[in-house]
């Protein structure tokens, strides 16, 4: 089983940039898929990003499509989620999750804790 933990999350203006990392811990995590997810309060869930096991595919929300970029570097057990032009409604706390199904909300876990990103305008 992967563990995963969420970090680089804070405070930045609207328009700044942040880059977010989940290490993970556990066997053979370089054979996961991994999704980046984010929460705002009273709001559901939402899928943000998703990068293949090899780090050749990827897939974005609408919403953070042109801003966002993930990407992975196994040897270091890690994805990143490189944000870039924010804006305050990207606030959220933002978790990543695993999956070697298909790449449908459902299927994703062994959720990390998430780290807070908040935009200020």
């Amino acid at each position: 089983q992967v563990q995963l933990v969420e970090s680089g999350g804070g405070l930045v203006q609207a328009g700044g940039s942040l880059r977010l990392s989940c290490a993970a811990s556990g066997r053979a995590f370089s054979s996961y898929d991994v999704g980046w997810f984010r929460q705002a309060p009273g709001q559901e869930r939402e899928f943000v990003a998703a990068i293949s096991w090899s780090g050749r595919v990827t897939y974005y929300a609408d919403s953070v499509k042109g801003r966002f970029s993930v990407s992975r570097d196994n040897s270091k057990n890690t994805v990143y989620l490189q944000m870039s032009s924010l804006k305050p409604e990207d606030t959220a706390v933002y978790s990543c999750a695993t999956t070697k199904r298909e790449w449908k909300d459902s299927n994703f876990d062994s959720w990390g804790r998430g780290t807070q990103v908040t935009v200020s305008s």
